[in-house]
């Protein structure tokens, strides 16, 4: 379990994490998400006894990170996977960290074998990839068999493989009654992954539930709709007090009346319709609408503005 309570840093002037208040539990995979800056990494820092907070606390498995007696054997964190002396070989790199926690050689083995990476592991770190550093990443958070795991975008890098083996690995240790905490920036991604969900905008708390409530509450009722007669067909919905916007993979996405009342106007108007179907928003919908007073580091969308190349 991972409790923060009141966790406040500030960094000078600047406040980082401003009261924040959650609690991970065991048993289902958590994700933590916010914008560029919202204080996600310092949390997680805080959480690993990497930073101090200036107020309040953070507790990993019922105590502060400094005063577990084998770290590696309770908490599995992945924060940066170049953080690696890229001399070493990866099976050098991992028989370290297991040889300061007394755990086995054999263990050793067995994460080189769940991360994909017994074909590499007498190659150099600084010759890896992005994703099979990732990997060993991940491999390091397994080694001590944990009951947490901290991870800061672990599948920032895999393949399309590697995304899928992370997913089912993390929900398998969740099903075993472990603690699972993990950002991401891949919306797609986290909604098949998580079970529940940790929203935070410029350092507090925005949301704290489950990912299928997260969505649902916050979704309002929208329908897809195809028309050979779009123009007309909007117009018309437009006129009964409905929200008319285009859908990305084609024809309309319309928010207000039912699909059922949406049909019965077509009928009666004679308009003819190809699809109408009920449909609910993405994680991606739902937490851009939350955020989005909350983003710090905002792009203009015009890289012609005079006032952006001075």
């Amino acid at each position: 379990m991972i409790e923060a309570r009141n966790l406040t840093k500030r960094y000078g002037g600047r406040t980082a994490v401003d009261g924040l208040s959650f609690t991970v539990r065991p048993g289902s995979v958590t994700g933590f998400l916010g914008p560029n800056g919202a204080g996600k990494s310092t949390t997680m820092r805080l959480a690993l006894g990497l930073d101090t907070p200036t107020a309040g606390t953070v507790t990993v498995a019922g105590r502060r990170y400094g005063q577990l007696p084998a770290p590696l054997r309770d908490v599995g964190a992945l924060l940066d996977a170049r953080a690696v002396h890229g001399g070493r070989t990866v099976r050098r790199h991992l028989l370290g960290l297991a040889r300061s926690h007394r755990i086995p050689d054999r263990r050793v083995d067995e994460v080189l074998g769940a991360a994909g990476l017994t074909a590499v592991a007498d190659r150099r770190a600084k010759g890896l990839s992005l994703g099979m550093a990732q990997r060993l990443g991940i491999a390091a958070a397994l080694l001590g068999d944990p009951g947490v795991l901290i991870l800061d975008e672990p599948v920032n890098g895999l393949d399309t493989e590697g995304i899928r083996w992370i997913r089912t690995l993390l929900k398998s240790l969740a099903a075993q009654g472990r603690t699972v905490f993990l950002s991401s920036h891949l919306m797609s991604e986290l909604e098949l992954t998580a079970d529940r969900i940790i929203v935070i905008g410029r350092g507090r708390l925005l949301a704290d539930t489950d990912m299928r409530d997260f969505i649902e509450t916050r979704s309002p009722d929208a329908t897809l709709l195809r028309t050979p007669e779009p123009a007309p067909m909007r117009a018309l919905l437009e006129s009964h007090g409905a929200v008319v916007r285009p859908d990305p993979e084609g024809g309309w996405r319309v928010t207000g009346p039912t699909a059922t009342a949406i049909g019965e106007l077509a009928r009666e108007h004679g308009l003819a319709l190809h699809e109408l179907t009920p449909c609910r928003s993405s994680l991606e919908d739902v937490y851009t609408e939350l955020t989005g007073e909350a983003v710090e580091y905002r792009g203009t969308g015009n890289t012609d503005d005079k006032e952006t190349q001075r």
